[in-house]
């Protein structure tokens, strides 16, 4: 499967902006997927993950109840959406999908990325 994440950019702290993954292929829906993040001078680290079917959901304590992870597997698209942002989610944004048991946040268990998209939050 291949990925292309696309919606990051400049936002204030406080704002919202929201996040897409496209994916190729026709089994999108087999595919666990997640959202993990990278800081200027730090290791990258999970955000979020969503089930193949869309009815599981796991979050990193950081971003519990301000990100929320969506999949639309008729479009063969995940999202996350994030509010309340603050200055220490500024980093590139990654997707990664995953085949196999539920769930999975460690960054080695994940076969096939996007190519990263920029978020800053400014304060």
């Amino acid at each position: 499967v291949q990925l292309q994440a696309s919606g990051g950019g400049l936002v204030q702290a406080g704002g919202s902006l929201g996040l897409s993954c496209a994916a190729s292929g026709r089994t999108f829906s087999s595919y666990n997927m997640g959202w993990f993040r990278q800081a200027p001078g730090k290791e990258r680290e999970f955000v979020a993950a969503i089930s193949g079917s869309g009815s599981g959901t796991y979050y990193a304590d950081s971003v519990k109840g301000r990100f929320t992870i969506s999949r639309d597997n008729a479009k063969n698209t995940v999202y996350l959406q994030m509010n309340s942002l603050k200055s220490e989610d500024t980093a590139v944004y990654y997707c990664a999908a995953r085949l196999g048991p539920w769930v999975r946040v460690g960054s080695s268990e994940f076969h096939y990325w996007g190519q990263g998209t920029l978020v800053t939050v400014s304060s």
